[in-house]
Formats: structure tokens, C-alpha cells, sequence
């Protein structure tokens, strides 16, 4: 028989059941340490830009400073970790998926999770040139992340490396789920990385429109030659520079060789050491994307073409040929 709703009950019932449920001491507040939150950083850039290196680096750096540090490709050229490894690659998600799929096998966190000197790292990988869509290949890079434990695993910080070349799709997941807690752009002083790098905003300035939660931590200018074009676009856009890493030949040459330069006690140790704690302390904030224009104007107008008029074209040019203009064979109805 179901017991009586407390409306159904006379009113002195009613009053001493109440009594007895405020009566209830709560739950003591917990002892126990509080669990520390997982900053989940996104970092974009142009292809080439230098994401990989600055990360590689990066994150070498942080895991000697004795932070818990796991570094995810997920660029579908997989060379985010070459770096870090001295230029070998390492098995890719998409890739161990495939081929433990066809064995019948699960994939294990050690077929595509491995480590050097504190630091995690794995690349997600993506599809054979046009045998798929890359962005559709980092989803399922994540679905399969989250099957393994993603979100019960205890790092300090998740640096995940995207292409910022297009912001749709998988590629602009973290910004449009709100999967990480904010973003980096990296980029140089050119128009092609800084045009990317403006995209990155616009995108995380729509989804914040729509009640996101993710925002642009700052800048880091790799390859600088002093030259403030893309100081000029983080001041514009209201983002900080978190470092300016020189465009220096021992730099060029190390990386080349595969070779870590954000090493404790090196030539460019404190460079990687002040950019390690500015990545955790830069709040998260709203950026403001510029107009194409507006990019433009960062350049002196002898480097892109400013002063050039927009003539619209005719059908003649298109046809190279007059064109005979046909009487219409609509029927006007008089009073229409």
C-alpha cells in the first residue's frame, strides 16, 4: 500500500512530519582534498606555424616543473608528438581503432598513449588523403578518448594541438562543446597566420553569443622578427601575448633536428618557463574578431595591394563577346 502524500495527511500529522524531516542533520561537509580541475587547453594555428614545436616544448617544460601533463594531436598530419620523441612517430587513434577493430581486439590506454621524461602523449591522427573527412576523424578520436577514461583521468593540464586553418567541424570542437576552458593562438607576423588566427576568435566570439563558455587565453608569436604586426592584432582583438619567440637560426636549427630547446637550465629555458606560467594564470576572455579590412590595415599597404578598385564585371566580359539583348516573352496584363 503507498503511503499517504503529506497533503493528504491531517494537519497535525502533517506538522509533525515536517519536524521530523527538518530534524535531519546533513551530510558532514567533506575532509577529504579537493580534487583539482584539469585545465583543458585548445591550441590553434596556420599549418606550420610552429603549434607542434611551442607545444613539444611546452610541455617538456611543465613536466620538469612537476606538473601532470598529457599532449594530444589532433592535427590530421599526426606530427604533433615527432618532436617530443625525437622525430619518431607514434601509432595514431584513428589508425590502432581501424586495425584492433578487424582483430576483434579492444584498444588499450598503452596501444596509443606513451611518454617521455613526465609527459603524455598521443596523437589522434585522421584518414588517408581522400579516404574521409578529418574533422568527422578527430570526433571519433574523442568518442574513443572518452570510452578509455578521458574524463576520469588526473592531469594537471590537456594540451590539445589543432589545425586552425578550418574552424567547422571536429576541428572546432572543443570551442562549440565546450571541452576545454580556453584557447591559445599561435602565429607569426604575416597576414596568412594572423587571418587564421582571427578566425579562431570570430569562433569563439559566435559561440560565446550563443552562451559558451570557452575564451582566447592569448597569443603566442613564434618566429618573431620584431617587425608588431601580430602584437598589433592581439592589442586589437583585446588578447594578451603570452610569449614572442625569437626567429632565431640555434632555434630553427635544434627544431629541425627534432631536438627539445625548453629545456631546465638551457639557452631558452626562461623563455619556456615564463610562457608555462602564463598559460596557467591567462584568465579566459572574450575576444573582438576584426573585419577583413580591418586585418588588412595591420599591413603596410605596399604588401597587400591596398588602393586596388573592385570593378564589377559584365556578361560581355564573361562571354568575351557582345551580347544581344532578347525582348522579354513575359505577358503583361494591363492593371497588374
Amino acid at each position: 500500500m503507498n503511503a499517504p502524500f503529506v497533503s493528504d495527511l491531517p494537519s497535525s500529522d502533517m506538522a509533525e512530519r515536517l519536524r521530523a524531516e527538518a530534524a535531519i542533520e546533513p551530510d558532514p561537509v567533506s575532509t577529504e582534498p579537493v580534487k583539482k580541475e584539469t585545465q583543458i587547453i585548445a591550441i590553434y594555428g596556420k599549418g606550420g606555424i610552429g603549434k607542434s614545436f611551442t607545444l613539444a616544448n611546452l610541455s617538456y617544460m611543465m613536466a620538469q616543473q612537476g606538473k601532470r601533463v598529457l599532449l594530444i594531436g589532433c592535427d590530421p598530419k599526426s606530427d604533433t608528438t615527432s618532436l617530443l620523441f625525437g622525430g619518431r612517430s607514434c601509432p595514431t587513434i584513428i589508425e590502432t581503432s581501424s586495425k584492433k577493430k578487424l582483430a576483434g581486439e579492444q584498444v588499450k590506454i598503452g596501444d596509443v598513449c606513451f611518454k617521455r621524461d613526465g609527459v603524455f602523449a598521443m596523437e589522434l591522427g585522421g584518414p588517408e588523403v581522400g579516404r574521409g573527412c578529418g574533422g568527422r576523424g578527430i570526433i571519433h578520436g574523442f568518442e574513443l578518448l572518452e570510452k578509455l577514461g578521458f574524463h576520469e583521468w588526473g592531469f594537471d593540464y590537456v594540451l590539445l594541438d589543432f589545425l586552425g586553418d578550418v574552424v567547422c567541424g571536429g576541428f572546432g570542437l572543443p570551442i562549440a562543446r565546450d571541452m576545454c576552458q580556453k584557447v591559445i593562438v599561435v602565429g607569426s607576423n604575416d597576414l596568412q597566420s594572423l587571418y587564421v588566427a582571427n578566425n579562431v576568435c570570430s569562433a569563439v566570439d559566435y559561440f560565446r553569443k550563443l552562451g559558451g563558455n570557452v575564451g582566447v587565453a592569448g597569443m603566442v608569436i613564434n618566429k618573431d622578427d620584431g617587425t608588431g604586426e601580430a602584437q598589433a592584432f592581439a592589442d586589437s582583438v583585446g588578447i594578451p601575448v603570452l610569449s614572442a619567440i625569437p626567429a632565431n637560426e640555434d632555434i630553427r636549427r635544434k627544431s629541425a633536428n627534432y631536438e627539445i630547446v625548453g629545456t631546465p637550465g638551457g639557452q631558452w629555458a626562461s623563455l619556456f618557463e615564463a610562457l608555462a606560467e602564463q598559460v596557467a594564470v591567462a584568465p579566459p576572455v572574450r575576444p573582438n574578431p576584426l573585419t577583413h579590412d580591418a586585418l588588412l590595415n595591420l599591413f603596410k599597404g605596399d604588401a597587400v595591394g591596398r588602393g586596388v578598385v573592385l570593378e564589377p564585371a559584365t556578361i560581355e566580359d564573361m562571354c568575351a563577346a557582345s551580347i544581344i539583348e532578347k525582348k522579354s516573352l513575359e505577358v503583361i496584363y494591363e492593371g497588374a
